[in-house]
């Protein structure tokens, strides 16, 4: 046997995981799979079409990244973030990306503007459909693409985790209705970034993560078992 062939259903296998990653990480960050949702290796399993083991291995990746709790006896769980973690989180945020924001003002060009401003209509049309699902991407899009902009890889790879932990916050505490940031203070930071306002950006920015703060309840909802093949679209096939 070739070796390419000896290889290729290992590179299948790492392919199918890595396509379970992103729908379970994408169905947690869009609030399908609520904090403190029990997730079951044989369910999962017969949702996808893949053995418990390799489910397992996926969960245990995004444990890595603090999307998941794994606890022995008890099975794994979407990870529900307690009020001091939440405040942290945010916190955080508003540190790292205060202090970007002069280097995002010293390389904004036009065409930078005008993509922000292309998230935040598709983020209002979102809103205005009642897409929460649609309205948590944009938003944690318009915050990556803003800081995207000061050419900074490391904190654009460290925002994007942040902002997938600010939506367990904001599903676990936030209203009903809460759905990722407020677009029209979206609007209000390109105003100050037109304007090359760092000051009154780094304002705008700070009053922002307190809004979404001070919008928390911290009351959480009880646990809850979706239907993992209703939720994925994908019968059970050989594991």
């Amino acid at each position: 046997m070739r070796q390419q062939d000896v290889g290729q259903p290992q590179q299948e296998q790492q392919d199918k995981e890595a396509e379970i990653w992103q729908s379970l990480m994408q169905a947690i960050v869009e609030h399908q799979l609520p904090p403190g949702c029990k997730l079951p290796e044989e369910a999962l399993a017969e949702a996808f079409g893949v053995s418990r083991t390799g489910i397992r291995k996926v969960l245990t990746r995004l444990a890595t990244v603090q999307m998941v709790t794994m606890t022995p006896r008890r099975g794994a769980f979407v990870a529900s973030p307690g009020v001091e973690e939440s405040k942290q989180i945010f916190r955080t945020r508003a540190l790292l990306e205060c202090a970007n924001l002069p280097d995002v003002v010293s390389h904004i060009q036009p065409p930078h503007i005008a993509a922000l401003e292309n998230i935040t209509q598709r983020e209002e049309l979102a809103h205005r459909e009642h897409d929460g699902a649609a309205a948590i991407r944009y938003s944690a899009d318009f915050h990556i693409q803003l800081h995207a902009i000061s050419g900074n890889a490391v904190m654009v790879e460290t925002l994007t985790r942040l902002t997938r932990r600010s939506s367990l916050v904001i599903a676990a505490w936030g209203a009903p209705w809460q759905q990722g940031c407020r677009c029209d203070d979206h609007g209000v930071l390109i105003n100050a970034l037109r304007q090359k306002d760092t000051d009154r950006l780094v304002l705008c920015m700070q009053q922002h993560f307190e809004d979404i703060l001070q919008s928390l309840h911290f009351e959480r909802s009880g646990e809850t078992v979706p239907d993992f093949t209703r939720l994925f679209g994908i019968q059970g096939a050989n594991r």
